[in-house]
């Protein structure tokens, strides 16, 4: 089967595959296939941007996040801001990234790529070159609070206005934590969190903290947050629902294929789930469902995917773009099957409009390993049960033997 538009086939040796390459910084050619965005004249009575949001700094480490700055830019009406891609050392997550700096720049936006952990001396090469745009921003968008590069930068700037889009479900977690003013720690992150990085970095994450909680009433800091998750902000903080509007007006709609995909998850990496379990269940679910393809996460290991394609025959796909946008461009099966993940809540908004069904698949208790936090079960468990316009697939004891 060929793959969509966008990824790269994996077909038996998973660890084989070569990054995509990486631009300079010049400006990026445009992805093929993709058709440039015209810029266009605002018609009368149609509210107008800015020609350029000059006062804007956003703050992205991962694809997900540039993908959701560009749709916070687009319902916010933000023109031409300044992406700043704290790039990290992961070659696919670097190849998408790339991806998305194209797209971002293709809409007229200014992409600054940082290499922020290119050595020892890159953190301070980094911050000191920002300092400046930090000192100026009016408003200042990031998508991952937990991040300690980002709780460092929110410390320098000035800026009145925070805006936090999605990092994936992480999102809830978040939120969870500002709402009962706790430290800022992942949710599948175990042990006290007392470490000697952790103390050193402790009063930035408080500094971080104090930021991103809303300003009394009548104050001039304003915090707000683009999600497409099923959140409660505490009082003050301004949600604003993402609705992938930019994802479905840019693409699609999608060729629709009759076999089904499948989702992987980053969760044995992370070492939330056991991964005999983890792969013996994606087994059981492509005999189910027909399934023939692999969608990998960006952080998923060679070895396991090449355990993956030996013991359950599917044909793993690297994509070079965000889940989001590979399935509104297709092909893509009529049912996308995943794990607890970020997908289950933004797929049903990417596609909508489509014939696709999303299902996901619960977490067993026992699939998790002796390592797991003990939030990692109540938190999937929310991640599913919270989930809108998609099909449950409870845990069947047929699925634990495979």
């Amino acid at each position: 089967m060929s793959s969509p538009e966008g990824t790269r086939a994996v077909p038996g040796t998973p660890g084989d595959e070569v990054p995509p390459p990486e631009t300079t910084g010049s400006p990026a050619r445009r992805l093929r296939g993709v058709p440039r965005q015209r810029k266009r004249t605002a018609r009368s009575g149609e509210p107008r941007a800015a020609s350029r949001d000059s006062g804007t700094l956003a703050f992205v480490e991962s694809p997900v996040q540039l993908l959701n700055v560009l749709e916070w830019a687009h319902t916010a009406q933000a023109a031409e801001l300044t992406v700043v891609v704290l790039s990290p050392h992961d070659p696919m997550t670097r190849g998408q990234l790339r991806r998305m700096a194209e797209l971002a720049r293709d809409e007229g936006h200014t992409v600054r790529w940082e290499e922020a952990r290119g050595g020892p001396t890159a953190p301070m090469r980094t911050i000191g070159g920002l300092t400046p745009l930090l000192r100026r921003a009016r408003r200042v968008v990031i998508g991952d609070p937990f991040s300690r590069y980002v709780q460092l930068l929110l410390s320098l700037t000035r800026a009145r206005d925070l805006v936090v889009v999605d990092d994936g479900t992480a999102t809830m977690e978040f939120i969870s934590q500002l709402a009962r003013g706790e430290r800022l720690v992942r949710w599948h992150r175990n042990g006290s969190g007392r470490g000697a990085r952790d103390l050193v970095f402790a009063p930035f994450s408080a500094t971080a903290r104090r930021r991103l909680t809303p300003a009394p009433e009548g104050g001039r800091r304003t915090v707000g947050l683009f999600s497409s998750m099923p959140v409660e902000a505490p009082p003050g903080v301004e949600v604003t629902t993402n609705e992938f509007a930019w994802t479905r007006g840019r693409f699609g709609p999608p060729r629709l294929t009759r076999a089904a995909d499948i989702v992987g998850t980053s969760l044995v990496e992370t070492g939330v789930v056991d991964a005999d379990r983890y792969l013996a269940a994606v087994g059981t679910l492509a005999r189910t469902h027909s399934a023939t393809r692999y969608f990998a996460h960006r952080k998923e290991s060679t070895e396991k995917l090449r355990r993956l394609v030996a013991e359950t025959g599917l044909e793993v796909v690297r994509p070079d773009l965000p889940l989001e946008l590979i399935a509104r461009r297709g092909p893509v099966g009529r049912l996308i099957v995943s794990f607890p993940s970020t997908v289950v809540h933004t797929l049903p908004l990417a596609l909508l409009g489509t014939e696709v069904k999303v299902a996901v698949c619960d977490i067993d208790p026992e699939w998790l390993t002796a390592n797991a936090s003990p939030r990692a079960q109540g938190f999937l468990d929310g991640v599913t049960g919270t989930a809108r316009d998609v099909q449950r697939l409870p845990f069947t004891q047929r699925m634990a033997t495979g």
